[in-house]
């Protein structure tokens, strides 16, 4: 079991920056450092969509829509997970979600329903 606690989001004006925080509990027995975690959002009306991943490789994996501007990082030690936002756009707007998930593969880390554990999601308003 893994409770994981998305925080930073606000309202910003496009080419600022945020960085957002995802803090996980975990009771399940496994290490933090075992689990692949990953950022998703979603925009009003749209899909949850895969933003950013590290997997249980330890590589870093990102949408190319965000690549050269988002940077995810993982703290084992302190069991959280961050997300970089630079020179943001409106098109960023949404709810971003932190997930995590010990046995995910490679192949499925960019789609939201292989992902066992979920935030509660923090909301990013980007105006232009």
């Amino acid at each position: 079991q893994v409770q994981l606690v998305e925080s930073g989001g606000g309202l910003v004006e496009a080419g600022a920056s945020l960085r957002l925080s995802c803090v996980a509990s975990v009771n399940s027995g496994r290490s933090f450092n075992s689990y692949a975690v990953a950022w998703f959002r979603q925009a009003p009306g749209k899909e949850r969509e895969f933003v950013a991943a590290i997997g249980r490789n330890r590589y870093n994996y990102y949408d190319d829509s965000v690549k050269g501007r988002f940077t995810i990082a993982k703290d084992n030690a302190k069991n959280t997970v961050s997300l970089q936002m630079n020179s943001l756009k409106p098109e960023d707007t949404g709810v971003y979600y932190c997930a995590a998930d010990s046995g995910i593969i490679l192949s499925s880390l960019r789609n939201r329903n292989q992902w066992d554990y979920w935030g509660q999601g923090t909301q990013v308003t980007v105006s232009s």
